[in-house]
């Protein structure tokens, strides 16, 4: 890896010397507000391919001594900043990546001396009159160096939480960590010498027992990335510039690879968009860096309509979820809000902070999510597909009575948890029922702007099925009829927003009687001017 104390900026040189490379340096202009003070403790968690390393080196490279890189950073965001040059290079540099040293080490439970040791040796390389032989933990030696040059240390640990993920069922290593930060980061002492303390991650502080030994790190995360949002992916706009200069369809990338909601910033995924760019290839690449292993186990388990909730957001749909009860690590999982959380901080779910919503953020993630559940013995999931086949199929043979029975059939066996009250419930169930034609369609348009009102649904086919697969428009109604939405889809003229998207167009109007418990539902293809 390299020296631990002050490294140069090879690393970071690697991330600019690549074919592409989009300036994350603004969230330099952030750290540089905080130094010093008490919002310098930062533990940013984000999924695998966001580019927590990138980020961890760009840090690296601003702040060490040993960096020398002015150069390196002119013409980028942050060499607009006035504070540009008062900060770069300017401080004694700790970069710590725990995935390494797990690696590198004998075991979980020596990362923490083997830490200790090497950052140890460097320092003592450097401040030799200081730090003697005896010196023996971190703590103590960065207090040293403080008193005696008036010094304060940047310390920046990549992968903070491996030992919490990968080595969860580990007390010992566990132990002998939390301890190592506490040490490092919790008390009066530390503030005399941290002038920047940055944890990257993917999963936030890990609540009860690691908490309390970093409750003094402002948390920004998949759930509330606050300031940090526009820093965490790549932004609309960095990838619209992207896509103008490689010349690819702009819709079709967001429609792939968007759907990670962060404040008000949609946020992509970094290594996705540039595969793309570079490959030209729509498909998904989250296998080629993330297992869907961690969460099969998990999906599995028999928790009280977690199942339901998968097919509901394959289906298109979002779910409520209580993100307060996860405890943040892995093996105090209990609960489907439990689950969610987790799939959210991995990246497998997106997450509405306003309505406390999780989805499938995007065609990637739907297509992993659909394999990895595919890849396991979940008869329900291969049962309900079919069921939804079968609904498909009747839905294009203009099978009214067909449609509406398997819609009965569906609620009934799959999704009897969804209790009717409405027409919203109906419409739940119903996005649920037509999960099939995620293979053929764009995920349906719920409340889609037409002619004269707004459309229950619109599946409109992906360009590749367009001359196979008509467009479907759907009006519901709750204890009313049939005839009722069929009129109305008519009247408003629901069908004529989406003429330039589709060939041919069915109208489908589906009624749920209150009394007698039946669906109806008419079908009828729409005639073209």
């Amino acid at each position: 890896m390299g020296r631990f104390v002050n490294p140069d900026n090879s690393a970071f040189q690697v991330a600019l010397n690549s074919k592409i490379y989009v300036d994350k340096t603004g969230l330099l202009q952030y750290t540089n507000s905080v130094l010093g003070t008490t919002d310098a403790y930062i533990c940013n968690s984000r999924p695998r391919r966001f580019g927590k390393s990138y980020t961890a080196n760009m840090l690296t490279a601003y702040y060490s001594k040993g960096a020398k890189s002015e150069s390196m950073f002119s013409g980028l965001e942050i060499s607009k900043s006035p504070d540009f040059k008062k900060h770069i290079n300017q401080y004694d540099a700790i970069h710590i990546d725990i995935q390494w040293f797990l690696a590198n080490c004998d075991d979980a439970e020596t990362v923490v001396p083997c830490i200790t040791q090497s950052v140890l040796d460097e320092l003592r390389e450097i401040y030799p009159d200081i730090l003697s032989s005896d010196v023996v933990y971190l703590p103590d030696a960065l207090s040293r160096v403080r008193e005696k040059t008036g010094q304060k240390f940047i310390i920046i640990i990549d992968e903070w939480d491996v030992l919490i993920r990968d080595a969860a069922t580990n007390q010992k290593a566990q132990d002998k960590y939390i301890h190592f930060l506490r040490g490092l980061f919790k008390g009066t002492e530390p503030t005399k010498y941290i002038q920047l303390a940055y944890l990257t991650g993917i999963l936030p502080i890990k609540k009860e027992t690691t908490q309390s030994a970093l409750n003094n790190f402002d948390e920004f995360t998949m759930l509330s990335a606050s300031a940090l949002a526009p820093y965490i992916g790549f932004t609309e706009t960095e990838v619209q510039k992207l896509s103008q200069k490689y010349q690819q369809n702009f819709d079709e990338v967001k429609r792939w690879y968007d759907g990670y909601q962060l404040n008000s910033h949609s946020v992509y995924n970094p290594r996705a968009v540039v595969s793309v760019m570079l490959k030209r290839e729509f498909k998904s690449y989250w296998s080629e860096t993330a297992s869907y292993e961690a969460i099969v186990p998990l999906i599995n388990r028999n928790y009280d309509g977690l199942k339901t909730a998968i097919i509901e957001m394959l289906s298109g749909g979002s779910v409520k979820v209580n993100t307060a009860t996860f405890k943040n690590d892995t093996i105090n999982i209990q609960s489907k809000d439990d689950v969610l959380t987790y799939m959210i901080h991995l990246g497998y779910l997106s997450y509405n902070q306003a309505n406390k919503t999780a989805f499938i953020p995007n065609e990637e993630i739907r297509q992993e999510l659909t394999t990895a559940v595919a890849c396991q013995p979940w008869n329900e999931m291969l049962l309900f597909q079919q069921e939804s086949e079968k609904l498909l199929d009747a839905t294009l043979d203009l099978d009214g009575s067909a449609v509406a029975s398997q819609i009965e059939k569906i609620h009934n066996e799959y999704v009897s948890v969804i209790q009717y009250h409405n027409e919203n419930s109906l419409s739940s169930v119903l996005a649920i029922a037509y999960l099939s034609a995620m293979q053929y369609y764009f995920k349906p348009i719920r409340e889609l702007p037409t002619g004269r009102g707004f459309a229950d649904f619109v599946f409109i086919p992906k360009p590749e099925y367009k001359s196979d697969y008509p467009a479907l428009v759907v009006e519901l109604k709750w204890n009313q009829n049939a005839q009722t939405a069929m009129q109305q889809i008519k009247e408003k003229k629901y069908p004529t927003s989406i003429l330039e998207y589709t060939g041919n167009i069915l109208l489908v109007a589906i009624n749920y009687k209150k009394d007698s418990k039946e669906h109806q539902c008419l079908i009828e293809k729409y005639d073209k001017e």
